[in-house]
């Protein structure tokens, strides 16, 4: 864990309701999300993320463009997406946009690396699922070498080359900020390394503990390679209220219509009261008052030895009024409680 434990927010604009229940417009969710980061960047969070989605449940699928809108309203928050579905996107297309996001941020772009886990992008760009595997593995590797901001000379198989190709803008810094966005596969965080980019896990069932072995093998695959350390992140889901009941309460009926929603496309049985509870009591679900949130997010963090933790703050139709809550929490109590939790001796 670095000195300096970072906190970051993300949602995947998901299309909340309003005070009639109704869903709000596209338009509406979108431009709520950026009063959402307007907030976060008051309240004191290092960073904010937007997700690519590309399905009727989720309004945002140009992450960037609303990124950029956000720099414009902001000072200091750090930008990044959460993820960049990277397999159906064009490797210099991402840099271009994320080098002119940098720009226009003044420093402040990064960008999280993922498959994805939904695939509705595939069809849509006109990719193969059958390629699922390779189109990241290439693509990855030709945006790592488009990341040194130097001509790139490249060859793959899925994609036509490139030799000794400049990209532009080129960053003030010489280098984006790059995360690998991982699951929970040991060749994902092995893969991570490799490309010597930071890891951001995403822990979103269970026991955030289960994952150390991941950590340590992502360490371990960093010092064989002779990479200097670098950074570690846990992307996990939550909501944050005045007390544990009430952020339950507040919750409960939403979380369980986006499961079930997923759920009946993936084949899964409808979700119940007692597995939220044990998410929420032990599992990867953050949820309740600042001073519950807070030491269940130390307890990771010491646990895991992580740099950064992300809260997906959003989570299916729970409102915007929800959402700004969660937010100013999550800023003014719950980050400080994790910070003096962190300081003190753990116990025993």
């Amino acid at each position: 864990m670095s000195a300096e434990l970072e906190f970051a927010i993300d949602t995947f604009g998901d299309v909340t309701v309003g005070a009639d229940g109704k869903r709000l417009p596209y338009a509406q969710v979108i431009r709520n999300v950026v009063e959402e980061a307007v907030l976060a960047d008051r309240v004191g969070i290092d960073a904010f993320g937007i997700g690519e989605h590309h399905r009727d449940d989720f309004a945002v699928s140009a992450p960037e463009i609303v990124l950029a809108t956000i720099a414009g309203r902001t000072e200091r928050i750090r930008l990044f997406t959460a993820v960049t579905v990277l397999s159906s996107d064009d490797p210099v297309r991402v840099f271009e946009k994320f080098a002119t996001l940098d720009a226009v941020s003044n420093g402040r772009a990064e960008i999280i690396l993922g498959r994805g886990s939904f695939t509705e992008s595939f069809p849509l760009f006109g990719y193969d699922l059958s390629q699922y595997e390779e189109l990241f593995e290439e693509k990855l590797d030709l945006l790592s070498h488009l990341l040194d901001e130097g001509p790139v000379t490249w060859q793959g198989r899925l994609r036509a080359g490139l030799t000794d190709q400049h990209v532009y803008p080129k960053t003030e810094s010489g280098r984006l900020r790059t995360w690998v966005g991982v699951g929970g596969s040991p060749e994902s965080v092995v893969r991570a390394a490799r490309y010597q980019m930071p890891l951001m896990l995403a822990i979103i069932g269970g026991q955030p503990e289960r994952f150390a072995p991941y950590v340590d093998l992502y360490h371990r695959a960093l010092a064989e390679l002779e990479v200097p350390r670098l950074p570690v992140g846990v992307h996990s889901p939550g909501h944050i209220a005045e007390s544990d009941a009430e952020a339950r309460e507040e919750l409960w009926p939403h979380y369980k219509a986006m499961h079930d929603r997923i759920g009946r496309e993936r084949g899964w049985g409808p979700t119940t009261r007692a597995r939220f509870e044990a998410e929420a009591d032990e599992g990867a679900l953050y949820v309740g008052s600042p001073e519950t949130v807070a030491a269940k997010i130390a307890k990771t963090v010491r646990g895991l030895g992580v740099d950064r933790f992300e809260l997906k703050y959003s989570s299916g139709t729970l409102p915007h009024e929800s959402l700004m809550t969660t937010i100013r929490l999550y800023g003014e109590e719950v980050i400080p409680r994790v910070r003096k939790l962190l300081s003190e001796t753990p116990a025993g």
